[in-house]
């Protein structure tokens, strides 16, 4: 009888995870921010309890991963409309070579080392360092290398404008100003609320407006 409610259990949370995973929304395991994965490694838990703790109630196990996908669901809407709390949760892009100039102050900030950067950048089929033009540490922790030798070298990897908002962190690593941005938004009769997404390519400032948006 022991083996039968342990075989129950196991196929009955094999599908209720699959859909709960579902309604969290569809990310690859190397996407997960911090939340998701505090989310995903306490549901794993709960699961295993279930399993382990045959005299347990199934619903005891139920309603703290419902609050845990709730809570997720909630938080996940709350960082689309508000960047201080997604930022807060998943954390910002960190510059770590700009213009093929390593950023110490923020290797050391993030806790990397030489060793870890040129692992990552090897991973990339990046031989030396000097063949970086931008690396760019992600909010999940994957870096992303931009050579020397690309096309689209001349273009900025960070946003300048994200939201309707000037990325003022991001700035200092295309050496612009905030005033220089809002000069060009000037000339244009732009106003800043109006911009969803902004970039640099070539020194000019590049707009995506809400309007154009779908």
């Amino acid at each position: 009888m022991e083996y039968l409610q342990i075989a129950f259990r196991t196929i009955f949370y094999y599908f209720f995870i699959n859909i709960t995973f579902r309604i969290m929304g569809k990310r690859e395991i190397g996407e997960l921010g911090l939340f998701d994965l505090v989310v995903f490694l306490m549901i794993a838990e709960l699961v295993a309890i279930s399993i382990e703790e045959l005299e347990e109630p199934i619903m005891y196990i139920i309603l703290p991963i419902i609050i845990l996908i709730f809570l997720q669901i909630i938080l996940a809407k709350l960082s689309l409309r508000f960047k201080k709390i997604r930022f807060f949760f998943d954390g910002r892009a960190s510059l770590f070579i700009s213009k093929g100039k390593i950023n110490l102050k923020e290797l050391k900030r993030q806790k990397y080392n030489l060793d870890d950067l040129m692992m990552q950048a090897r991973q990339k089929e990046v031989r030396t360092l000097s063949e970086i033009d931008y690396a760019v540490l992600e909010t999940d922790g994957t870096l992303s290398v931009f050579k020397k030798s690309d096309q689209n070298k001349k273009v900025y990897p960070l946003a300048i404008i994200q939201d309707g908002e000037i990325m003022l962190d991001n700035l200092k690593g295309a050496k612009i100003s905030k005033l220089w941005v809002l000069k060009e938004l000037e000339k244009r009769n732009i106003c800043l609320k109006d911009v969803f997404y902004g970039y640099l390519e070539k020194n000019n400032l590049k707009i995506i407006k809400r309007k154009d948006l779908l």
